[in-house]
């Protein structure tokens, strides 16, 4: 075998999920008989997503789009594996810092995530685009999206900033609220309400795991001197919109928050919007 990249661990060598003589297509026949060891699963449908050539000579990322069934439901799910064309890997670790190399793999946002109505600052012509998911009550992200809407307010002409929400509603249940309200508020117009919402102080008011609606629309009134309602907040198409940015989400691989794309692709170390708008 030819010697591998020292990206490569040991480990991810040494792993039972390495076979040889792989295609695409085996790809996608590895993917299949590994999910059908399940016995609860049966698998309708494999295909690749996104395949992308990784920073480890020969090797390539593959997001795979899974389509299965349980127990008489359908459900739909994306997966990460690489290969080689001779072996095929489950993950990759860089030996210098042990971080996988999934993030490189994440899909590239196509142009449905650059949505007008998703503009929250900046300019919607601009050939920079943001395009941040984020959960209010986060404690990152109360200071790093203020941070980012603040940069493109300052870069206004040559910036677009899209907001998509994306509560992290198991740690955060008060943040499925929340973010119903605060597109309520859009719709109101109110002015700059993500940037308002995330430099409110809600721990006055309720705690981020709160699940009594009535006790957080009660703070948001108070806060935005608003006189929102519980049926406001049972809409059905607020409950679609919602659901909807969540879907926009999962469907390029969002698992928490904040998650940015820049001009397209996910920036992991979340540092890559302050270059936009310089020398501009």
């Amino acid at each position: 075998m030819k010697k591998v990249s020292k990206v490569l661990t040991l480990a991810v060598l040494l792993t039972s999920s390495l076979f040889a003589n792989v295609s695409d297509d085996n790809v996608i026949k590895f993917e299949k008989k590994r999910i059908s060891q399940n016995p609860n699963l049966e698998v309708k449908n494999i295909t690749i997503n996104t395949k992308k050539e990784l920073p480890v000579k020969g090797w390539f990322g593959y997001v795979l789009d899974v389509e299965a069934k349980i127990d008489d439901k359908i459900i739909n799910a994306k997966d990460i594996i690489f290969s080689d064309g001779r072996y095929i890997s489950l993950d990759l670790l860089d030996s210098t810092n042990g971080k996988s190399l999934k993030d490189l793999v994440s899909p590239s946002l196509s142009s449905k995530y650059y949505d007008k109505s998703k503009l929250i600052a900046g300019n919607h012509n601009a050939k920079d685009k943001i395009v941040i998911f984020s959960d209010p009550l986060c404690p990152f992200c109360m200071d790093y999206v203020p941070d980012v809407i603040k940069h493109v307010n300052k870069n206004k002409d040559s910036i677009a900033l899209y907001y998509y929400h994306f509560p992290l509603l198991r740690i955060h249940p008060a943040a499925g609220p929340l973010s119903k309200l605060m597109d309520l508020a859009k719709q109101k117009g109110i002015k700059d309400i993500e940037l308002k919402v995330y430099k409110a102080n809600w721990d006055d008011y309720f705690d981020s795991k709160e699940k009594d609606e009535k006790k957080i629309i009660n703070g948001f009134n108070k806060e935005f001197n608003t006189s929102f309602t519980q049926d406001d907040l049972s809409s059905i198409e607020l409950l679609e919109l919602i659901e909807n940015d969540m879907k926009m989400g999962e469907d390029v691989m969002v698992q928490g928050t904040p998650t940015i794309f820049v001009n397209g692709e996910k920036d992991t170390m979340k540092t890559k919007f302050e270059q936009l708008g310089k020398n501009k």
